[in-house]
């Protein structure tokens, strides 16, 4: 019997949307909600409610565009056209492929191939370690700056990130996507830039055991690409404009800096660390003090995001990170998200402090390439209008 919290009746479906029980079904035909027969009863059929409440959301929009415009900068309607990644029905793919399933075997070099397009072509065959241009006197001046400002720092050495992309074609930009991947692995960690396959350039510059080494590996690939989110728009909007894979990658870096995006993770070590062995007590402080918990819930996964869902049983036990989550389901009735098994993982193998973020940012690194090279190939320039809610004009604003 399917789950009644997300599948309603043709009744309960029709009301919500305001329709009649024939609208509904023709919906259904035409794709737009998912229904599901109930077992021992052929005759009847229960509809998804997560389209139902998307198909709500657009009637309320109506078809004004400025409305419509309006809703697309916030968790909204698509804004571009993307073959890259899809987020459906509570699963993430990579150009149709289940990521959760991918990771399982694909290293993030695999992932670079897919993402990128390549084909048959190997960029990664047969490539040298990436010039980087800095020696262990610049790499040590860096290591006290923080994860973002460290890769903004030394990735300008690396010839392949001042190459401009106008009017190139993918293929052409490939080895230099290699070398700016490799050289934001060892500027992230810290080392000197290898030809290695990266999890494994980090499993040893953190000196990890096969199992961890293995977790990291689908971390990175997990983490690759994530549809249209702040960093990989950022990317898009300077890929737009013709400028550098490496200014691109700068541009994506620093949107993931932020608490609400990659700097999240830091947030839920710090909840990870507060608990004290007490989860249900810090958490009833935090919601009296009106805080939000971090590392929990995700917009675009109702029933949980399927990435955590595949690290966090692949880590070793421990009471007080199963306990939080268990709090946090049953008084909140949220699951943990990929922040949250990043900041897991760095607790659970006492990787370095930013290690989850490294982990994140990297793994993106692909995404943020792909986002590049398929914006090249739009050849226009990003550039939405603004809506103006300042003051009138008026005689003051023209003395």
């Amino acid at each position: 019997m399917p789950d009644a919290d997300t599948y309603l009746s043709a009744e309960q479906a029709a009301e919500t949307l305001g329709i009649s029980r024939a609208t509904l079904y023709s919906y259904v035909s035409r794709g737009l909600i998912r229904a599901v027969n109930v077992e021992g009863d052929p005759r009847r059929r229960l509809y998804d409610l997560h389209d139902i409440e998307q198909m709500r959301r657009r009637k309320n929009v109506g078809r004004r565009p400025r409305d419509v415009a309006a809703t697309t900068l916030d968790w909204g309607f698509p804004v571009l056209s993307s073959g890259i990644s899809q987020i459906e029905r509570g699963r993430l793919g990579f150009r149709g492929r289940d990521a959760v399933d991918w990771a399982g075997h694909a290293t993030l070099e695999d992932t670079a191939r897919l993402l990128w397009s390549c084909g048959d072509s190997d960029p990664f065959a047969g490539a040298a370690a990436p010039e980087a241009g800095w020696d262990g006197g610049l790499l040590e001046r860096a290591a006290g700056l923080p994860l973002t400002e460290r890769c903004q720092a030394l990735l300008p050495f690396v010839a392949a990130g001042r190459a401009t992309a106008w009017q190139r074609a993918s293929p052409r930009l490939w080895h230099g996507a290699v070398a700016l991947l490799r050289a934001t692995a060892a500027a992230a960690s810290g080392t000197a830039p290898g030809a290695r396959p990266v999890h494994e350039h980090l499993s040893s510059a953190w000196g990890l055991d096969p199992a961890a080494e293995q977790v990291v590996r689908r971390a990175l690939v997990l983490l690759a690409d994530h549809e249209l989110n702040a960093s990989a728009f950022a990317v898009r909007v300077v890929a737009s404009t013709g400028a550098s894979l490496g200014a691109c990658l700068t541009a994506g870096l620093s949107a993931l800096s932020g608490p609400l995006h990659g700097g999240t993770i830091s947030l839920v070590e710090r909840l990870l660390e507060d608990c004290h062995g007490d989860a249900e007590a810090e958490v009833e402080t935090r919601l009296r003090r009106g805080e939000g918990v971090p590392g929990f819930g995700h917009p675009l996964y109702p029933d949980g995001d399927p990435r955590a869902a595949a690290l966090l049983p692949l880590l070793p036990p421990d009471p007080e990170r199963d306990a939080l989550v268990s709090v946090m389901a049953e008084t909140v009735g949220k699951l943990p998200n990929v922040d949250f098994a990043l900041a897991a993982i760095r607790l659970a193998f006492d990787l370095p402090k930013d290690s989850g973020h490294v982990v994140f940012a990297v793994g993106r690194t692909v995404g943020w390439i792909a986002h590049a090279l398929e914006q090249y190939g739009e050849g226009k320039l990003i550039r939405p209008r603004a809506q103006y809610t300042g003051p009138a004009p008026g005689r003051d604003a023209e003395m």
